[in-house]
């Protein structure tokens, strides 16, 4: 954009008494998204590799590692919602989440510039290598902490700070197609050019190229800040749900009415004296939109939020508890991938890379795989399968028939990964290399591609999967710290196992479960 475009807008702003947002501010916040993209995903998808050439980790412990800050990453996000809906609001929520990823860029670039904050390099899995001290350690992990906050709670506050520029949904809509694709781009873009960097050139030059993109992206952020409509905080939904829980409790000894006039039907801050009781289920919760003397003001207004809710609210959480077994299952469904994400950058690094006799691929690239596979079954999905299933078979497919294929790809994914896991084992095996640390097998790490069937992460599942990992660990002899003395392909054959038995947990869940009327739940239930 030129400056006469801006000026232009600038002048409308003031001739229009202010009025903000608008398609001129998808300008300021895509470059934003692209820019800390860039930056987040260039350290964070080469991390085990870092973690394993330069600071002496041990390769399962590195993976263990990226399975707590991938987690962290995909926790982090709720907080940064809350802090935006009831406190700072989403531009300052960005700008601090921004900031605090700027430093930890520095950090991690300042670690892999100097030596002294490094252990002292030797021959990946060497048995006479030294660890890091306590404080490079420290260094590090402060380093990466900053940036997990600033990737983790950036990329959906700015998601939500875009939407808000807009009024019509479908401008909304078209918002979020085009974020996700701004977002993609950037990851792609990390996991092709800034892996190679710091793979081929210097984790340095690398991690800097990542500090000043995160740089530009703050500071096109800022500029940005004039055409901006700002949300003021109004409470979050989380506050919400929590409110119903405790006010439920304060009135356990309550007793229940059958009456709808003493409950509380809030409506702006007021109170609708016509409206239906609670449902009958999950009885309990009922109680937290029970009326009792002093939490009603004169006016109509509630008088203290922690005792009393609205029906509405109650209705709200009770909604996410029926859903909540169909959603355990789908947690699950993630765990697989989780392991798959980083234990394929494992079995990479012990494969054969090259693309020629000049070009190697990095390991930290092999997820662009993953990314540009889902890019494509997602628009095949969309386009092609769902909207001509009905003249296929007469019916559409529903939410929980759609969720269910799901489960099946994810089984079929793990058997294909155990499979080509044991074809890497059986050549290690057949050239005699499980006995030498750090040896690569002759054969191509683009048989690795054919886990790409699935990319979804939950952080939950992060978190699942590395105490599963060290269970594993702890139990049987699978994981070792050279995975070709190990039995990696056994893993994913207990995965598939387990994948198969929570397909059939999924599929009495989905017996049980029953449609609402969507016209009739969407508009309190749409802040959830």
């Amino acid at each position: 954009m030129n400056g006469s475009v801006a000026g232009d807008y600038e002048a409308q702003l003031s001739s229009s008494g202010g009025k903000r947002g608008g398609w001129f501010t998808f300008v300021f916040v895509s470059a934003t998204l692209t820019g800390l993209i860039i930056a987040g995903w260039g350290w964070l998808t080469n991390l085990i590799v870092y973690l394993i050439e330069e600071f002496n980790v041990k390769s399962i412990d590195a993976t263990q590692i990226a399975n707590v800050i991938n987690g962290s990453i995909n926790i982090i996000p709720i907080i940064g919602a809350v802090l935006a809906d009831s406190f700072l609001g989403s531009f300052h929520v960005v700008s601090i989440s921004s900031a605090f990823s700027l430093l930890g860029m520095i950090v991690l670039t300042l670690t892999a510039t100097f030596s002294s904050l490094r252990p002292q390099h030797c021959e990946t899995g060497s048995s006479l290598c030294h660890g890091p001290s306590k404080l490079q350690l420290a260094v590090l992990y402060t380093g990466i902490t900053l940036a997990s906050v600033g990737l983790g709670v950036v990329r959906f506050t700015l998601a939500t700070l875009g939407a808000n520029q807009f009024d019509n949904p479908k401008d909304k809509g078209i918002f979020f197609n085009w974020f996700f694709f701004f977002f993609y781009a950037g990851c792609v873009i990390s996991s092709l050019v800034i892996v190679y960097v710091q793979d081929s050139i210097s984790w340095g030059l690398g991690f800097g190229i990542c500090a000043a993109a995160n740089f530009i992206g703050l500071a096109i952020f800022f500029v940005g800040n004039r055409f901006y409509r700002h949300d003021k905080p109004q409470g979050s939904p989380y506050t919400s749900l929590a409110r119903v829980v405790v006010a439920a409790v304060r009135k356990r000894n309550i007793l229940l009415s059958s009456d709808s006039k003493d409950y509380c039907h809030e409506n702006d801050g007021t109170i609708k004296t016509a409206a239906a009781t609670p449902k009958r289920s999950f009885r309990f919760l009922n109680r937290a939109a029970l009326k009792t003397e002093g939490d009603i003001h004169s006016d109509g207004s509630i008088a203290e939020p922690w005792r009393i809710c609205s029906v509405q609210q109650v209705e709200d959480l009770k909604t996410l508890i029926r859903i909540f077994p169909i959603w355990a299952s789908t947690v699950f469904l993630a765990v697989p991938i989780a392991i798959q994400t980083n234990m394929t950058v494992l079995q990479a690094l012990a494969m054969d890379r090259h693309l020629g006799p000049n070009f190697k691929i990095p390991a930290g690239s092999i997820v662009v795989v993953v990314l540009i596979t889902t890019a494509v079954f997602i628009a095949l999905l969309d386009r092609f399968l769902f909207p001509n299933w009905p003249k296929l078979t007469g019916q559409s497919l529903t939410p929980k028939q759609r969720i269910g294929i799901g489960h099946v790809f994810n089984i079929l994914s793990m058997a294909i990964s155990a499979l080509v896991e044991s074809k890497r084992l059986k050549i290690a095996h057949d050239h005699h290399l499980q006995d030498q640390h750090g040896a690569i097998v002759p054969m191509l790490s683009l048989w690795l591609t054919a886990t790409s069937m699935i990319s979804i992460v939950i952080g939950i599942a992060f978190y699942v999967s590395t105490a599963l990992v060290d269970l594993i660990r702890n139990v049987t002899g699978w994981l070792p710290d050279d995975i070709n003395d190990g039995r990696l392909d056994n893993v994913y054959w207990t995965f598939v196992v387990l994948g198969s038995l929570n397909f059939g947990y999924y599929l009495v869940c989905a017996k049980f479960y029953k449609y609402q009327n969507i016209e009739l739940e969407v508009e309190g239930s749409s802040q959830l």
